[in-house]
């Protein structure tokens, strides 16, 4: 069996250590020994060494008292676990789907595409040319509160100082006790939060990533990239280059969310151009103590006069407006006066921080001190042409119904029409009329319901805004061009007077089959095509589409809908930006960035993207500065490979192969979901899904009605619910009928096929391969004998005889006699973890039958949080 690194089992060793000497000093040795014994009989019944189910007896047993620490020792340890799994790959470049290899450098990579005929220039340009936006989202998976990640980050942050072999002694035993401290902090602060956060709270929290971590990380990364390109093309990155660029969607995102208003947008953008203010103030009072030399350029001493210290006295000016910044903003948000306009000296565009800065650098350079300018002065000028003076560019998102109430009110008061019952083809000469008309549409005494008015507000807060500091107005649910030009019409009734880009988000497997159709007629639109001035984006939806269809036949829409959508742009000369939504789960499109990105059909990453890194996914990316640099690594590896060597077109036998399967899939699954008579009153028996909405995770209401059904459930909770009971279902459901019809059909060798030579089928079969490892039938057979009343179980038994029966088809397409024989730590990861899981896992079965039968104490509550807390965390991606 391949084993975990001996490093990372040591790290794991002394933390669980620790954290039983912690556990001990409050609760006592005799307690300590209940945990262990609950993780020896947990081991037993993984073995098979315990048919009585003694694990299940024993934790039976327990009183209301016992139930929270013994679910909080487990949760803890899980946390520690994947703080050592996180530091280890971040020492070792470990990829991250944890094959036994290293990560690719890009030093390689530019190697290997000189050999393939690449030239130097080409990797040059499309690097320089480049744009990547992550977009952070505050889709509520991270379970853990802020001050708890911020000591897993300090624990993480010792474990690399461990990591210096010139430590004294004196020094090793020091880093040593500041882990058992914070492992002890850890262990005495709640882990779970009582008040869900405002979306003000998610926006500072997607704040504190970047002060922690990703303001060290970019320079960083900018550093090694720079060095690269100066290697192999012997030219450097462009001062103001960023091929990576970070976006939000909290406090934007107001997509079945009422807690997100224009007040709450107002004020996000504005604590955002507060902390880069701060962040670049700290910058600019380093450099004051660095800059200290005589000699300067020409251009300096024009802009300071005759000074002993000419940087220094550059940089005070800009000291200074930054301060006057901060103290402007900080008036605002005090006096809640958002509209006082900025007074003299208020820094607004992002080129009055770097013009100061890039004279600095210039004079340095022609000064012979090329060395300085290359040190902190040019790390700062790498942070501001990554972050601005905004830190992230702001999505607005909204859902494409808001914007139709806001017309049919409107026409109503104007005696226009319904525009609710207008066809397409009404709307759209309504709304490209008004597009082209110089006259306001609405009146200036309207009074509109709140609802209507409450969008009206927001599209004048984004006219009010630098373009600086918003990204894209993304529309959820959008079905025709007339939703597009419905928002155009907003942002120019509402005074917007640049052109932000506005974004369909196609979600349901109906609307991406006909995106291209759409996005089609909008291209023959002469006052579109001028609007948009050369460039299309358009975001896949990866959380609904599967929800909606399955994840093999929503995997196939999307890349079909890619397809279409490049050639529509191609035809028509304009350059598409593709904008990937996906999830921390395979359910949701989640899994290794590097294999998605290069299973993209050919054309589609075409030097840019945009993908949303959502919930705990965030930290586990992001969190640490060397992870964030190896996140950064992979994502411009990534693209640079993808637009210079795409991937290879499908074959017509692959896409013959690929329809029936998806066709097979897809009726299948939603056989299951929708028609069968049980399944909803199974799924919320058997899974914690209503008890989540208890679980004060995020800003956001778990589901978009809140009377509504399984239909009405947004994709986290539907995916959370199952992978609590380690079903992992909706990764899965309709993939098992439709590889097995092919399988009885013969096609087994086109499937081994298709699996060698397309990478969009291999990374498919990779990532089932993957839900198929953690997921586990006989820990969901457990919830069901405790949950689930007899006259369901049925249901049950019948998705778990599924599940194993796609064990055994995917062994067999993959020829392997056990999973994960290619990728054995993601296999050994699970093991590994399985002692700790599955108490947690007997835990939450146990304290869901108490609570629904005795309507719960608040003690069982919390420690049903904990449970729910620790799953998440042993099997990481878990929404």
């Amino acid at each position: 069996m391949n084993r975990l690194h001996e490093s990372l089992r040591e790290n794991v060793r002394v933390l669980g250590g620790y954290l039983g000497e912690t556990i001990s000093h409050q609760l006592g040795a005799e307690f300590v020994d209940k945990i262990d014994t609950i993780r020896h009989l947990a081991k037993a019944d993984r073995v098979g060494d315990n048919s009585d189910n003694n694990l299940q007896e024993y934790l039976r047993q327990l009183s209301d008292d016992e139930l929270l620490p013994v679910a909080r020792a487990f949760n803890q340890f899980l946390n520690l676990a994947n703080i050592a799994e996180q530091h280890y790959r971040a020492r070792y470049r470990k990829t991250e789907d944890y094959q036994s290899i290293d990560q690719q450098s890009l030093d390689t990579l530019f190697s290997e595409l000189l050999s393939k005929n690449v030239q130097p220039e080409d990797i040059w340009q499309t690097i320089t040319d480049m744009r990547i936006d992550l977009v952070m989202t505050a889709h509520p998976t991270e379970v853990n509160r802020r001050t708890l990640i911020q000591k897993y980050d300090a624990i993480a942050d010792s474990l690399n100082r461990l990591d210096n072999t010139d430590l004294y002694l004196d020094q090793r035993e020091k880093v040593l006790s500041r882990i058992r401290q914070l492992i002890e902090q850890a262990w005495h602060t709640d882990e779970i939060r009582h008040q869900r956060p405002t979306p003000v709270d998610e926006a500072k929290w997607g704040f504190v990533v970047i002060e922690n971590s990703l303001w060290q990380a970019v320079p960083e990364f900018y550093r090694h990239l720079d060095q690269a390109l100066r290697n192999i093309t012997g030219r450097s990155l462009p001062l103001d280059c960023s091929p990576i660029r970070f976006a939000s969607w909290m406090g934007g995102d107001r997509d079945g969310n009422p807690n997100v208003t224009a007040k709450v947008t107002e004020e996000v953008l504005l604590l955002a151009r507060w902390m880069a203010a701060d962040l670049y103030l700290r910058d600019i009072e380093q450099l004051l103590h660095e800059l200290s030399m005589w000699q300067c350029s020409d251009e300096l001493r024009a802009e300071v006069g005759e000074t002993a210290e000419p940087y220094r006295a550059l940089l005070r000016k800009l000291r200074h407006r930054l301060q006057l910044t901060l103290n402007w903003i900080e008036g605002r948000l005090e006096q809640n006066n958002t509209h006082e306009p900025a007074p003299e000296g208020v820094l607004t565009h992002t080129a009055e921080l770097t013009e100061p800065l890039k004279i600095c650098y210039r004079s340095l350079k022609a000064c012979g001190m090329e060395g300085i300018a290359r040190g902190p002065l040019l790390d700062t000028l790498r942070r501001a042409s990554c972050f601005s003076l905004n830190l992230l560019k702001l999505d607005i998102r909204q859902e494409s119904g808001r914007h139709e109430a806001v017309f049919t009110e409107l026409c109503k008061a104007l005696d226009l029409g319904d525009y609710s019952q207008w066809d397409e083809h009404e709307r759209q000469h309504f709304l490209l009329s008004e597009l082209r008309s110089p006259r306001p549409l609405i009146p200036h005494n309207w009074q509109p319901s709140p609802e209507v008015q409450e969008v009206i507000d927001t599209c004048r807060v984004i006219a009010q805004q630098s373009p600086e500091a918003l990204g894209s107005y993304v529309i959820s649910m959008a079905h025709q061009a007339s939703d597009i030009l419905a928002v155009q019409l907003l942002l120019k009734e509402c005074g917007c007077s640049f052109p932000m880009k506005v974004v369909p988000l196609f979600e349901t497997l109906d609307d991406l089959d006909r995106s291209a159709d759409v996005l089609g007629r909008l291209l023959r639109i002469e006052w579109y095509v001028d609007r948009i001035q050369g460039e299309q984006e358009v975001m896949i939806g990866y959380s609904d589409s599967s929800k909606d269809a399955g994840q093999l036949a929503a995997a196939w829409g999307q890349y079909r809908a890619q397809e279409e959508l490049v050639q529509v742009c191609r035809r028509h000369g304009v350059h598409l930006t593709l904008f990937h939504g996906r999830g921390g789960t395979v359910g949701r499109g989640g899994g290794p960035a590097r294999s998605a990105i290069l299973a993209q059909p050919p054309g589609s990453v075409n030097g840019s993207i945009r993908v949303t890194e959502q919930g705990e996914m965030i930290r586990f990316k992001f969190g640490l500065p060397e992870i964030a640099q190896r996140s950064m690594e992979i994502y411009v590896s990534a693209v640079l490979e993808a637009s210079l060597q795409p991937p290879p077109s499908a074959k017509p036998q692959w896409r013959h192969q690929m329809n029936q399967l998806a066709q097979d899939a897809l009726t299948s699954y939603r056989q299951q979901i929708r028609e069968h008579p049980d399944f909803v009153p199974y799924f919320r028996a058997a899974t914690p899904e209503q008890e989540l909405a208890k679980l004060p995770l995020g800003s956001r209401p778990a589901k978009r009605k809140a009377n509504g059904g399984v239909e009405s459930l947004r994709a986290i909770p539907w995916i959370f619910a199952w992978t609590q009971i380690r079903l992992m279902l909706p990764a899965w459901l309709g993939s098992d009928t439709a590889l097995a019809q092919a399988q009885q059909q013969n096609q087994l060798p086109l499937l081994r096929e298709m699996m060698t030579d397309w990478p969009f089928f291999r990374t498919y079969m990779d990532m089932l391969e993957m839900v198929l490892t953690k997921s586990d039938a006989e820990v969901a057979r457990y919830y069901e004998e405790r949950l689930v009343p007899e006259h369901l179980r049925p249901v049950g038994r019948q998705l778990r005889d599924r599940l194993g029966n796609l064990k055994a088809t995917v062994l067999d397409i993959r020829n392997q006699q056990t999973l994960q024989e290619s990728m054995p730590m993601i296999a050994e990861a699970i093991r590994v973890r399985n002692p700790y899981l599955d108490p947690l896992h007997v835990l939450q079965a146990e304290l869901l039958q108490r609570d629904r039968s005795q309507s719960g104490s608040s003690q069982i509550e919390q420690a049903l949080m904990v449970t729910m807390a620790g799953i998440a965390a042993g099997l990481r991606n878990t929404g």
